[in-house]
Formats: C-alpha cells, sequence, structure tokens
C-alpha cells in the first residue's frame, strides 16, 4: 500500500506538471505569457472558481447521512485552516511582510483541489471524494477571508480587514449559491448545468497553464537557497497533517473520513498562492518557486501520511 500510494502520488504530479510544462512552454514561445495569464487571473477568480464550487454542491445527494458527513468534514476543514495558520505564524512573524504573506499563505493553504481529489478518487473511491469536496468549502471560505487578509496587506502598512472583499467573491458567494441546490435539492435543467459543468472543468487546466507561465520565469538554482521555503515544506507537509491526525484521532473520527481529511491536510502549498500573489501584486516568482519545491518534497510525504491514516483501525 505504501509503495502503491507513492506511485498514485508520483502519477499525479507527473499529470500536472506535464500541463504546467504546457503552460511554461507557451511562454517561452510567446503563445500565453505571464502578462495573458495575469489578465485570465480574474476569469479563474470570478467565474470558473464558482462555478466549481456549485457544481460541486449540484454533485452531492441530498441525505441526513450525507449531511452529516458534509458538515464533520467542513468543520475539520476550517479546524484543520484555523490550526495550519497557529502553527505557521511563528516561522514567519519576521523580515519582509510581503514575501512573509506568500510564505505563510503556501504553508496553510494546501492543494485541496488539484492534488487531493484525484488521489482521494484514486485510493479511496467516491466516497473519499465526497469528504475531500466539502474540505474545499472549508478552503474556499478560509481562502477567501484569512487568506485575502494575508495577501492584501502592501508590505509595509499594517494590514486590515476589507469586510466586503471578504464576503462579496467567489468562493464566499458561491457557497451561498450552492447550500440551497444542495439542502433544496434543486437539479439544474441541462441548458444550464452544461455551461457550469463546462467552465468548471476548466478550472484545472487553466490554473496549470497560468502556474507554468511563472514557472517560467522562476529561478530555479535560488528555489531551496530561500531557507523560509524548506519551514513551509516543514508545515504545510509534515507538522499540520501530524497535528490534525492526532487531533482527528482524539475527536474519534476513523476510517474513510479519516483518511480523506488527513489526505487533504498533507497536500502541497496551493496553486491559489501563485494565483493570489499575482491578485494582490506579490511575487509571482517566489509564490511559484514555494509552489514547486514544497509539490517536489509532497510525492514522499503524502503517501506516508496517507499510509498513517490508513493504519488507524476503524
Amino acid at each position: 500500500m505504501f509503495l502503491s500510494n507513492i506511485a498514485i502520488a508520483a502519477k499525479q504530479v507527473l499529470i500536472l506538471y506535464i500541463l504546467v510544462a504546457v503552460g511554461a512552454v507557451a511562454d517561452k514561445t510567446h503563445l500565453f505569457t505571464e502578462k495573458t495569464a495575469k489578465a485570465c487571473t480574474d476569469l479563474l477568480f470570478y467565474v470558473i472558481t464558482f462555478s466549481v464550487i456549485v457544481q460541486s454542491f449540484l454533485s452531492m445527494d441530498s441525505t441526513p447521512e450525507n449531511t452529516r458527513g458534509l458538515l464533520t468534514a467542513v468543520g475539520c476543514g476550517m479546524l484543520m485552516h484555523f490550526t495550519a495558520a497557529l502553527i505557521a505564524f511563528p516561522f514567519f512573524r519576521r523580515g519582509d511582510r510581503a514575501k512573509n504573506a506568500v510564505f505563510n499563505y503556501g504553508a496553510v493553504f494546501g492543494n485541496c483541489g488539484y492534488m487531493a481529489l484525484p488521489l482521494a478518487n484514486a485510493v479511496l473511491g467516491q466516497e473519499g471524494v465526497f469528504f475531500c469536496s466539502a474540505v474545499i468549502v472549508s478552503f474556499q471560505i478560509s481562502s477567501f477571508t484569512y487568506g485575502v487578509y494575508l495577501m492584501s496587506g502592501d508590505g509595509q502598512e499594517k494590514r486590515s480587514f476589507d469586510w466586503k472583499k471578504i464576503i462579496l467573491n467567489p468562493g464566499v458567494l458561491a457557497v451561498f449559491a450552492g447550500l440551497p441546490l444542495y439542502f433544496l435539492r434543486i437539479h439544474l435543467p441541462e441548458v444550464l448545468s452544461q455551461p457550469l459543468g463546462y467552465l468548471a472543468s476548466m478550472n484545472t487546466p487553466l490554473a496549470m497553464l497560468i502556474f507554468g507561465t511563472y514557472l517560467a520565469n522562476t529561478k530555479f538554482r535560488s528555489m531551496f537557497r530561500e531557507t523560509k521555503i524548506l519551514f513551509v515544506a516543514l508545515c504545510k507537509l509534515i507538522l499540520v497533517p501530524l497535528a490534525m491526525l492526532g487531533i482527528y484521532y482524539l475527536f474519534g473520527i476513523r476510517g474513510t473520513l479519516l483518511s480523506a481529511l488527513i489526505l487533504s491536510a498533507s497536500a502541497p502549498s496551493a496553486n491559489n498562492t501563485v494565483l493570489f500573489a499575482a491578485k494582490y501584486n506579490k511575487d509571482t516568482g517566489l509564490a511559484a518557486q514555494t509552489v514547486s519545491a514544497v509539490s517536489l518534497v509532497s510525492i514522499v510525504t503524502m503517501p506516508t501520511m496517507i499510509a498513517l491514516a490508513m493504519s488507524i483501525p476503524a
């Protein structure tokens, strides 16, 4: 099982990085440059992200058992992000605030969608996908609240919440739109569901292509010279999943739910680290370096954490 999980994780990383490589080549050949990618960031934020979240609610059957699992997974996901924020905070208190915003974001927010969902499907099946999808809800709420708070500062002045930006954003609005559809068991007609599905399907390839353009402008020689990138990997890949494994165990969570939650907790830094850096004028090269380095290390750490969770008796 351990070797199988390593193979699955490595395969998924390879699939994603093929898309990233296409984006990098497109940048170098001036077909899809970093400047164009930045222009596409708002499209990804405000249209495609909204579509992905709403579609996830439409795809869930509204049953008492699923609702309990959904609420448990969302609550555990919120707890995971809160715990991750506490763990990461001491590591990135001092130094350049703009850089620390990127590191802090990368240490708190994981690749719950692009990495966790395909792995959950391969390792845990549809039940695991369902629980990981619920964690994405908590990711979006946390990312568009605490994540916006981290990244929206100018690096010099004290950062503060802008409640309008926190509430009126695609992540939170999509949750508000999706919940009634789920609880009222509303099924959209094909003329609406089909375009929604098409938009949602653009999420992974477009995000990877955008990431590839930033990666094409990254200085690989300096990737591991930045000590704080190693701290990001330590927090995101080891400290956070181990802490959550202990907390979930004490809460009595077992079986597929536990494995899905730990799989989500052990995911490498989210690609949103780069997207948010672009959105809020932070160092996209540094963000791409952080995501790349942590993603490479996760090939070993993710299967290890999943195996630990699966070894706990139900």
